[in-house]
């Protein structure tokens, strides 16, 4: 968790590389690198209410980010046979990555415990950051509230022009 504390804006975005939606390759951050900006959200599960909500902002909102020349990466610990499952009910267009093992998670500070009526486990906590097309961290939201936040999100790229 010592990690969460080298996340600050203006610092590179720790480097991933996990299976995606879409064909099954991999996607990593640096082939977007002078190309792309990176909307990277970390959710907790798929087909979950806010989960759900939440994709399906970022997917009615996904012709604002083309615009601004910026890819959405949706990530949680579920299998990538759940997010085919997930994109393909709610139409997303664009990838979900599987971090099953969690590791990218931890390297963000998002996978944390969690206390829910009494009992104590490990996931991850909804947080989103914006990564600019030199790979650096340009904004960082946690414990996002889901309700309006992908608005914010667009929002804060105008920033970035």
């Amino acid at each position: 968790m010592a990690k969460s504390n080298t996340l600050e804006i203006g610092k590179s975005a720790p480097a991933f590389n996990l299976p995606a939606t879409g064909d099954g390759k991999k996607i990593r951050l640096s082939q977007f690198r002078g190309d792309k900006n990176v909307v990277l959200y970390f959710y907790p599960r798929d087909n979950t209410p806010g989960c759900t909500t939440e994709a399906c902002d970022f997917r009615d909102t996904s012709a604002d980010f083309d615009a601004k020349e910026t890819v959405v990466l949706g990530v949680s610990t579920d299998s990538l046979a759940s997010h085919e499952k997930f994109a393909s009910k709610f139409e997303l267009p664009f990838p979900l990555l599987a971090d099953e093992d969690h590791k990218v998670a931890e390297k963000y500070g998002v996978w944390v415990e969690k206390n829910m009526y009494g009992k104590k486990s490990m996931g991850i906590l909804r947080s989103t950051f914006l990564i600019d097309k030199q790979g650096k961290i340009a904004r960082v939201w946690r414990r996002v509230k889901v309700a309006g936040h992908v608005a914010e999100v667009a929002s804060a790229l105008a920033g970035l022009e």
